[in-house]
């Protein structure tokens, strides 16, 4: 009997053995998102090591939750694609962040704020519809943080996803963002604003006033966002 198994029959103990160990869920959300290359998920799970990784993809594939289908015209390159299997765990890693919205305190859910996953999962979440119709170009610089992750872009292209750069792309800005990662993950995830965090010095945007004006439009928020919280004791 493999040692992680329960050793029950129990359909729970089951399904706990293939979606409970560590990392699981969170790939699976990357998974559910859209992400289909070995690269894209390693971005939505940017501290999970690739060995690793690849062990998860491995055993989901052998659990039927995903599987490998070669990319047309790309010889030797293949996606993971949800089975019908793992298109069904939709609302139940959906019910995860809810909970985790709901139920975990918001100081303690942004004491260690990944500015990978962060910027990874902004650029995902961008609205379109309030952006000008040509190239728009946004830079995060956000203090406190290792130069190497200091500087971010998000290059939005129509008709086109939006491209996440952590190297300047050599055209001009159009809008720049200063802050640092706390203040930013907390306005994605819907606990703080952009009017309040720029009232209180945590956050400076310069550009053009409408640019500026609709920031927080553009932004749009964490899936989880709008998720009602417990009125305190």
């Amino acid at each position: 009997m493999p040692e992680r198994s329960y050793g029950q029959f129990c359909p729970v103990a089951m399904a706990a053995e293939i979606l409970a160990t560590r990392w699981t869920i969170v790939l699976l959300r990357e998974l559910l998102a859209g992400s289909t290359r070995f690269n894209e998920l390693r971005r939505g799970v940017p501290r999970m090591s690739p060995a690793l990784l690849s062990q998860r993809l491995k055993e989901l594939e052998e659990a039927g939750v995903v599987e490998r289908v070669p990319v047309a015209k790309e010889p030797g390159v293949s996606e993971y694609v949800l089975t019908a299997a793992g298109r069904e765990l939709k609302p139940i890693v959906e019910a995860f962040g809810c909970w985790g919205q709901r139920w975990v305190s918001s100081k303690l859910s942004l004491q260690q704020p990944d500015v990978n996953l962060l910027m990874w999962d902004m650029r995902r979440g961008l609205k379109r519809e309030p952006m000008p119709q040509r190239r728009c170009i946004m830079q995060f610089q956000f203090s406190g943080e290792p130069a190497a992750t200091r500087n971010w872009w998000i290059v939005a292209t129509p008709g086109e996803p939006a491209e996440l750069c952590c190297v300047d792309p050599g055209h001009d800005v159009d809008l720049y963002i200063a802050t640092d990662v706390r203040t930013m993950a907390a306005i994605w995830m819907g606990h703080d604003i952009v009017r309040d965090a720029r009232d209180a010095g945590r956050l400076m945007l310069t550009g053009p006033d409408r640019l500026v004006a609709q920031f927080q439009s553009w932004l749009g928020l964490s899936p989880f966002a709008t998720v009602e919280r417990p009125l305190a004791a």
